[in-house]
């Protein structure tokens, strides 16, 4: 499952992409390596307009998950929407996009190392955007940090299609790249919303770096 992206592009870039009425993110670096539990970029329903805010990467988990645990790290990747546990979270108030120019998936060498493979839409790495959900949760992140209350996004994902499949066979992210898509999927009822939970047609990314944890190389 993709759990390293990057995104490189500028915070007006990604507002006018988005069509981001409020940014509330501050001064936004480029980020070439976002982690599971890294804050990260997120547009959101709100009041006035869609809103660019930063959130930790990684829903709660499910209750058979944490059973025996005390800390949650979460989950980054959801696929199974008709579970209980996620239905809460498929409407619109709850529906997100996470902006990214390449994201990337491992794969495993003659030797045996995992090795990150980046896919993007070109070598220019194009804007693009995960199609999410996200919740305010109270939850123990990390031991050392104690109990927190934090907004937390993760990205549906599908069947991949060829070219992330031959390297990752089980699933991709779930990708938006028109407004009419992104206008959908924030605001329109889950029948018709859910037919973006697809994989991009074949041919559509390309592979635009290896072997690093970092994807610094956009335009």
């Amino acid at each position: 499952m993709c759990n390293l992206y990057s995104l490189t592009k500028g915070q007006q870039a990604i507002r006018e992409f988005t069509r981001a009425m409020n940014d509330r993110t501050g001064n936004l670096p480029p980020l070439p390596g976002i982690f599971p539990d890294y804050a990260a970029p997120v547009v959101r329903n709100a009041d006035g307009g869609r809103e660019l805010t930063m959130m930790r990467w990684g829903m709660p988990s499910p209750a058979f998950v944490l059973k025996g645990r005390t800390v949650d790290s979460g989950v980054t990747n959801v696929r199974n929407v008709k579970s209980p546990h996620w239905r809460r979270w498929l409407g619109p108030a709850s529906r997100c996009l996470m902006p990214f120019t390449s994201f990337s998936e491992y794969e495993t060498t003659p030797d045996g190392k995992k090795v990150p493979v980046w896919f993007a839409f070109g070598e220019e790495r194009p804007l693009a955007v995960f199609a999410g959900i996200w919740t305010t949760w109270t939850s123990v992140r990390k031991k050392a940090e104690g109990e927190v209350t934090t907004d937390l996004f993760a990205f549906l994902t599908s069947q991949p299609n060829r070219e992330v499949g031959a390297i990752h066979p089980k699933a991709m992210p779930v990708i938006l790249t028109t407004a009419d898509e992104m206008d959908v999927w924030m605001r329109a009822d889950w029948s018709e919303a859910s037919v973006l939970q697809r994989p991009l047609p074949n041919g559509a990314l390309r592979i635009v770096a290896r072997g690093e944890r970092k994807d610094g190389e956009a335009a």
